[in-house]
Protein backbone atom coordinates (compact mmCIF):
# COMPACT_ATOMS: atom_id res chain seq x y z
CA UNK A 1 0.00 0.00 0.00
CA UNK A 2 0.81 3.52 -0.64
CA UNK A 3 2.08 5.70 2.25
CA UNK A 4 -0.65 8.55 3.20
CA UNK A 5 1.97 11.39 2.70
CA UNK A 6 2.05 10.21 -1.68
CA UNK A 7 -1.54 9.58 -2.23
CA UNK A 8 -4.17 11.72 -2.17
CA UNK A 9 -3.40 14.35 -4.89
CA UNK A 10 -6.71 15.60 -6.61
CA UNK A 11 -7.14 17.02 -9.80
CA UNK A 12 -9.91 19.12 -10.70
CA UNK A 13 -10.19 20.08 -14.61
CA UNK A 14 -12.27 22.34 -16.28
CA UNK A 15 -15.01 21.48 -13.98
CA UNK A 16 -19.11 22.38 -14.63
CA UNK A 17 -21.83 21.49 -12.96
CA UNK A 18 -25.63 23.06 -13.98
CA UNK A 19 -28.34 22.36 -12.14
CA UNK A 20 -31.88 22.40 -13.57
CA UNK A 21 -34.59 23.18 -11.00
CA UNK A 22 -37.83 23.17 -13.00
CA UNK A 23 -36.26 23.51 -15.99
CA UNK A 24 -34.07 26.77 -15.35
CA UNK A 25 -30.63 25.71 -15.92
CA UNK A 26 -28.67 27.37 -12.57
CA UNK A 27 -24.91 27.50 -13.08
CA UNK A 28 -23.46 26.49 -9.87
CA UNK A 29 -19.42 25.69 -10.53
CA UNK A 30 -18.23 26.85 -14.45
CA UNK A 31 -15.27 25.34 -15.39
CA UNK A 32 -13.43 25.39 -12.09
CA UNK A 33 -9.86 23.47 -11.89
CA UNK A 34 -7.37 23.14 -9.08
CA UNK A 35 -4.65 20.79 -8.46
CA UNK A 36 -4.17 19.57 -4.66
CA UNK A 37 -1.00 17.94 -4.15
CA UNK A 38 -0.92 14.43 -2.29
CA UNK A 39 -0.77 15.27 1.43
CA UNK A 40 -2.21 19.16 1.07
CA UNK A 41 -4.25 20.77 3.26
CA UNK A 42 -6.30 22.74 0.86
CA UNK A 43 -8.62 25.30 2.18
CA UNK A 44 -11.41 26.54 -0.33
CA UNK A 45 -12.93 30.20 0.63
CA UNK A 46 -15.65 31.85 -1.09
CA UNK A 47 -18.77 33.92 -0.87
CA UNK A 48 -22.02 31.98 0.68
CA UNK A 49 -23.70 29.74 -2.46
CA UNK A 50 -21.09 30.54 -4.82
CA UNK A 51 -20.54 26.49 -5.25
CA UNK A 52 -18.01 25.33 -2.85
CA UNK A 53 -20.32 22.43 -1.40
CA UNK A 54 -21.28 21.96 -4.88
CA UNK A 55 -17.53 20.93 -5.51
CA UNK A 56 -17.00 19.00 -2.26
CA UNK A 57 -19.91 16.73 -3.26
CA UNK A 58 -18.48 15.91 -6.70
CA UNK A 59 -15.31 15.18 -5.24
CA UNK A 60 -17.24 12.70 -2.70
CA UNK A 61 -19.42 10.90 -4.98
CA UNK A 62 -23.16 12.90 -3.67
CA UNK A 63 -23.69 14.88 -7.07
CA UNK A 64 -22.88 14.67 -10.64
CA UNK A 65 -20.71 16.78 -12.94
CA UNK A 66 -21.90 18.15 -16.30
CA UNK A 67 -18.83 18.90 -17.91
CA UNK A 68 -15.02 18.24 -17.04
CA UNK A 69 -13.31 15.52 -14.81
CA UNK A 70 -11.81 15.16 -11.21
CA UNK A 71 -9.06 12.55 -10.35
CA UNK A 72 -7.79 11.29 -7.38
CA UNK A 73 -4.54 9.72 -7.64
CA UNK A 74 -4.78 9.95 -11.79
CA UNK A 75 -7.51 7.63 -11.43
CA UNK A 76 -10.78 9.40 -12.65
CA UNK A 77 -13.72 9.82 -10.21
CA UNK A 78 -16.17 11.16 -12.63
CA UNK A 79 -16.05 12.47 -16.43
CA UNK A 80 -16.73 12.05 -19.78
CA UNK A 81 -18.81 8.87 -19.30
CA UNK A 82 -19.03 8.60 -16.23
CA UNK A 83 -20.65 12.14 -14.43
CA UNK A 84 -21.30 11.23 -11.14
CA UNK A 85 -17.98 9.26 -9.18
CA UNK A 86 -18.84 6.21 -7.02
CA UNK A 87 -18.59 6.92 -3.39
CA UNK A 88 -16.09 5.25 -1.51
CA UNK A 89 -14.30 5.26 1.98
CA UNK A 90 -11.04 6.43 0.14
CA UNK A 91 -13.06 9.64 0.31
CA UNK A 92 -14.51 10.62 4.04
CA UNK A 93 -16.73 13.66 4.24
CA UNK A 94 -17.21 15.47 7.60
CA UNK A 95 -20.19 18.02 7.50
CA UNK A 96 -20.99 21.21 9.41
CA UNK A 97 -23.67 19.43 11.65
CA UNK A 98 -23.23 16.51 13.29
CA UNK A 99 -23.78 13.42 11.94
CA UNK A 100 -23.23 10.53 15.12
CA UNK A 101 -25.58 8.22 16.19
CA UNK A 102 -26.64 9.71 19.13
CA UNK A 103 -27.64 5.96 20.54
CA UNK A 104 -24.16 4.82 19.84
CA UNK A 105 -21.26 5.85 22.26
CA UNK A 106 -17.91 6.94 20.80
CA UNK A 107 -16.29 3.98 20.39
CA UNK A 108 -19.22 2.44 18.94
CA UNK A 109 -19.67 5.41 16.41
CA UNK A 110 -15.80 5.20 15.46
CA UNK A 111 -15.68 1.40 14.82
CA UNK A 112 -19.21 1.35 12.94
CA UNK A 113 -17.77 1.99 9.58
CA UNK A 114 -14.90 -0.82 9.20
CA UNK A 115 -17.30 -3.34 10.94
CA UNK A 116 -20.60 -2.78 8.57
CA UNK A 117 -18.00 -2.37 5.19
CA UNK A 118 -16.45 -5.54 6.78
CA UNK A 119 -12.90 -4.24 6.89
CA UNK A 120 -12.56 -4.89 10.58
CA UNK A 121 -13.64 -7.66 12.88
CA UNK A 122 -15.58 -6.28 15.68
CA UNK A 123 -13.07 -6.64 18.22
CA UNK A 124 -10.15 -5.32 15.88
CA UNK A 125 -12.85 -2.27 14.85
CA UNK A 126 -13.08 -1.53 18.61
CA UNK A 127 -9.77 -1.42 19.71
CA UNK A 128 -8.64 0.51 16.70
CA UNK A 129 -11.54 2.87 17.48
CA UNK A 130 -10.36 3.34 21.00
CA UNK A 131 -6.68 3.69 20.06
CA UNK A 132 -7.45 6.20 17.84
CA UNK A 133 -10.26 8.20 19.98
CA UNK A 134 -7.25 8.29 22.81
CA UNK A 135 -5.03 9.69 20.48
CA UNK A 136 -7.38 12.68 19.92
CA UNK A 137 -7.32 12.99 23.43
CA UNK A 138 -10.69 11.06 24.14
CA UNK A 139 -9.39 8.03 25.72
CA UNK A 140 -11.64 8.88 28.65
CA UNK A 141 -14.82 9.50 27.36
CA UNK A 142 -14.85 6.66 24.58
CA UNK A 143 -18.24 4.96 26.52
CA UNK A 144 -19.85 8.46 26.90
CA UNK A 145 -22.90 8.79 24.26
CA UNK A 146 -22.36 12.37 21.82
CA UNK A 147 -25.17 13.74 24.23
CA UNK A 148 -22.85 13.26 27.34
CA UNK A 149 -19.76 15.35 25.84
CA UNK A 150 -19.22 18.65 24.43
CA UNK A 151 -19.32 19.49 21.04
CA UNK A 152 -15.85 19.62 20.55
CA UNK A 153 -15.46 16.39 21.84
CA UNK A 154 -18.26 15.13 19.23
CA UNK A 155 -16.70 16.79 16.57
CA UNK A 156 -13.33 15.01 17.12
CA UNK A 157 -14.99 12.21 17.35
CA UNK A 158 -16.75 12.13 13.95
CA UNK A 159 -12.93 13.28 12.58
CA UNK A 160 -11.82 9.79 14.11
CA UNK A 161 -14.42 7.96 12.46
CA UNK A 162 -13.94 9.20 9.11
CA UNK A 163 -10.06 8.73 9.50
CA UNK A 164 -10.18 5.21 10.59
CA UNK A 165 -11.43 4.28 7.24
CA UNK A 166 -7.74 5.34 6.49
CA UNK A 167 -8.78 7.58 3.80
CA UNK A 168 -6.99 9.39 1.01
CA UNK A 169 -8.95 12.32 1.51
CA UNK A 170 -10.53 13.79 4.03
CA UNK A 171 -13.49 15.98 2.67
CA UNK A 172 -14.66 18.88 5.31
CA UNK A 173 -17.57 21.38 4.81
CA UNK A 174 -17.40 24.29 7.86
CA UNK A 175 -16.98 21.92 10.47
CA UNK A 176 -16.44 24.29 13.17
CA UNK A 177 -18.97 26.95 11.72
CA UNK A 178 -21.12 26.72 14.65
CA UNK A 179 -18.66 26.94 17.62
CA UNK A 180 -16.90 29.48 20.11
CA UNK A 181 -13.90 31.21 19.33
CA UNK A 182 -12.24 29.14 21.97
CA UNK A 183 -13.60 25.79 21.03
CA UNK A 184 -12.67 26.61 17.52
CA UNK A 185 -9.39 27.31 18.66
CA UNK A 186 -9.24 24.34 20.49
CA UNK A 187 -10.06 22.63 17.24
CA UNK A 188 -7.61 23.98 14.68
CA UNK A 189 -4.81 22.46 16.98
CA UNK A 190 -6.38 19.01 17.28
CA UNK A 191 -6.74 18.58 13.72
CA UNK A 192 -3.11 19.81 12.94
CA UNK A 193 -2.11 17.40 15.22
CA UNK A 194 -4.26 14.48 13.67
CA UNK A 195 -2.93 15.90 10.35
CA UNK A 196 0.81 15.30 11.46
CA UNK A 197 0.07 12.12 12.53
CA UNK A 198 -1.96 10.65 9.19
CA UNK A 199 -0.84 13.69 6.63
CA UNK A 200 -4.14 13.04 4.84
CA UNK A 201 -5.43 15.20 2.12
CA UNK A 202 -7.47 17.63 3.33
CA UNK A 203 -9.93 19.80 1.19
CA UNK A 204 -11.61 21.88 3.63
CA UNK A 205 -14.29 24.30 2.93
CA UNK A 206 -14.75 27.16 5.15
CA UNK A 207 -15.54 31.13 5.58
CA UNK A 208 -13.57 31.91 8.56
CA UNK A 209 -10.28 33.50 6.39
CA UNK A 210 -8.07 33.64 10.24
CA UNK A 211 -9.31 29.83 10.19
CA UNK A 212 -8.31 29.17 6.13
CA UNK A 213 -4.37 30.78 6.76
CA UNK A 214 -3.69 28.69 10.34
CA UNK A 215 -4.78 25.74 9.03
CA UNK A 216 -3.96 25.47 5.51
CA UNK A 217 -1.03 25.02 2.78
CA UNK A 218 -2.90 26.77 0.62
CA UNK A 219 -5.95 28.58 0.50
CA UNK A 220 -8.09 28.80 -2.96
CA UNK A 221 -10.26 31.77 -3.78
CA UNK A 222 -13.30 31.07 -5.39
CA UNK A 223 -15.85 33.32 -6.97
CA UNK A 224 -19.41 34.51 -6.43
CA UNK A 225 -21.62 31.87 -8.88
CA UNK A 226 -20.86 30.60 -10.74
CA UNK A 227 -17.60 29.05 -9.03
CA UNK A 228 -14.49 29.68 -10.32
CA UNK A 229 -10.82 30.01 -8.98
CA UNK A 230 -9.89 33.66 -8.47
CA UNK A 231 -6.69 33.06 -6.55
CA UNK A 232 -4.42 30.75 -5.20
CA UNK A 233 -2.56 31.77 -1.99
CA UNK A 234 0.84 29.61 -0.42
CA UNK A 235 1.04 29.39 2.97
CA UNK A 236 4.55 29.42 3.88
CA UNK A 237 4.51 29.59 7.55
CA UNK A 238 6.27 26.99 9.13
CA UNK A 239 4.32 23.69 11.10
CA UNK A 240 3.43 23.27 14.11
CA UNK A 241 1.34 26.08 13.97
CA UNK A 242 0.11 27.50 17.63
CA UNK A 243 -2.16 30.13 18.76
CA UNK A 244 0.41 32.53 18.78
CA UNK A 245 1.11 32.36 15.10
CA UNK A 246 -1.98 34.16 14.27
CA UNK A 247 -0.40 37.44 15.88
CA UNK A 248 2.74 37.21 13.59
CA UNK A 249 3.43 40.25 10.72
CA UNK A 250 3.54 37.18 7.93
CA UNK A 251 -0.11 35.93 9.36
CA UNK A 252 -1.72 39.65 9.02
CA UNK A 253 -0.02 40.34 5.31
CA UNK A 254 -1.51 37.19 4.41
CA UNK A 255 -4.93 37.71 5.48
CA UNK A 256 -4.94 40.96 3.95
CA UNK A 257 -4.10 39.36 0.55
CA UNK A 258 -6.93 36.78 0.98
CA UNK A 259 -9.31 39.34 2.44
CA UNK A 260 -9.22 41.54 -0.64
CA UNK A 261 -9.77 38.99 -3.08
CA UNK A 262 -12.64 37.17 -0.72
CA UNK A 263 -14.07 40.80 0.03
CA UNK A 264 -13.83 41.72 -4.27
CA UNK A 265 -16.27 38.64 -4.94
CA UNK A 266 -18.76 39.03 -1.74
CA UNK A 267 -19.68 42.01 -3.26
CA UNK A 268 -20.33 41.17 -6.47
CA UNK A 269 -22.42 38.56 -4.72
CA UNK A 270 -24.29 41.26 -2.74
CA UNK A 271 -24.99 42.78 -6.00
CA UNK A 272 -25.89 40.06 -7.62
CA UNK A 273 -28.40 39.87 -4.67
CA UNK A 274 -29.84 43.09 -5.39
CA UNK A 275 -30.69 42.60 -8.82
CA UNK A 276 -32.32 39.91 -8.46
CA UNK A 277 -34.29 40.74 -5.70
CA UNK A 278 -35.02 44.41 -7.64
Amino acid sequence: MATQKNRGALSIRNVTKIYDPEGVNVMAVDDCSMEIAAGEVCMIVGPSGCGKTTLLNAIAGFHSITHGEILLDGELLCGPGKPKADQGAERMVVFQHGALFPWKTLAENVAYGPIVQRTMRKSEAFEKARDMLAEAGLGDVVTKYPGEVSSGMARRAEIVRALINDPKVLLLDEPYRAMDALTKSIMHESLLETYDRTKVTIFFITHDLEEAIFLGDKVHVVTTRPCQLKKTVSVEIPRPRTFETQSSEEFRVLMEEVNEAVHEEAIKAFQAGERELA
